[in-house]
């Protein structure tokens, strides 16, 4: 089984005993003992993975680490967040994924309006399973919990992830303030409604609203 260990916010190192994980492709910055690094098609998903991936534009380059003695990964400096899935499932970019035990399956999922909102398409990567998987933030993420007395409302652009049974609504924030220059900027929302947990990071990507 691969232990997961932070070094740091930035780096993650992964002790390997002869099995394996999955990881963005290119993130292995450092390894001791013996590993081998094989390309994956279709984000491990083999060629129906590969065919659906380009279908909806979700792009995924993943490797498969395998060997036995401790492999580091980074991406960019940016802060990495572990998470532990006990059957339920993690939407994330696929652009926010660093690396996943192989006992997690992954796909892809129709996100609609929130994710044209996001300039990330209408697609994102849906993880599934039980293991741990580590994701990346631009700067440190914070946790929010949702319930059913409290919703939770987010701006797209800092937006990572979600678990739990959540539903997702856009909205619009434009208003007359908004439109004689006097509004917050922020031309679109993320409502969440639901029991789970949704992962903010503090800093906001450009999305077809501008930056928000």
């Amino acid at each position: 089984m691969a232990i997961f260990r932070q070094q740091g916010s930035r780096m993650l190192a992964v002790d390997l005993s002869g099995d394996a994980v999955r990881a963005k492709n290119g993130a292995m910055v450092a390894y001791d003992g013996e590993m081998t690094f094989k390309k994956m098609t279709g984000g491990g998903e083999g060629i129906r993975g590969l065919v659906t991936r380009r279908v909806t534009g979700e792009a995924m380059a993943v490797m498969e680490v395998k060997g036995h003695g401790t492999c580091y990964f980074a991406d960019r400096a940016t802060e990495i967040n572990l998470v532990r899935l006990t059957g339920e499932k993690l939407h994330v970019e696929a652009s926010n994924l660093l690396v996943t035990e192989p006992s997690l399956r992954t796909g892809t999922t129709f996100t609609g309006l929130r994710g044209a909102s996001q300039g990330n398409g209408l697609f994102t990567t849906t993880v599934e399973g039980s293991g741990q998987a580590a994701i990346m933030s631009d700067g440190p993420a914070i946790v929010l919990r949702v319930s059913a007395a409290y919703p939770l409302t987010v701006d797209p652009g800092a937006y990572i992830a979600h678990t739990g049974r959540l539903r997702q609504q856009l909205q619009a924030a434009i208003g007359w303030r908004t439109l004689v220059g006097e509004g917050s900027g922020e031309s679109f929302r993320i409502r969440f409604e639901g029991e789970g947990l949704v992962y903010v990071q503090p800093s906001e990507r450009v999305t077809i609203g501008g930056q928000l």
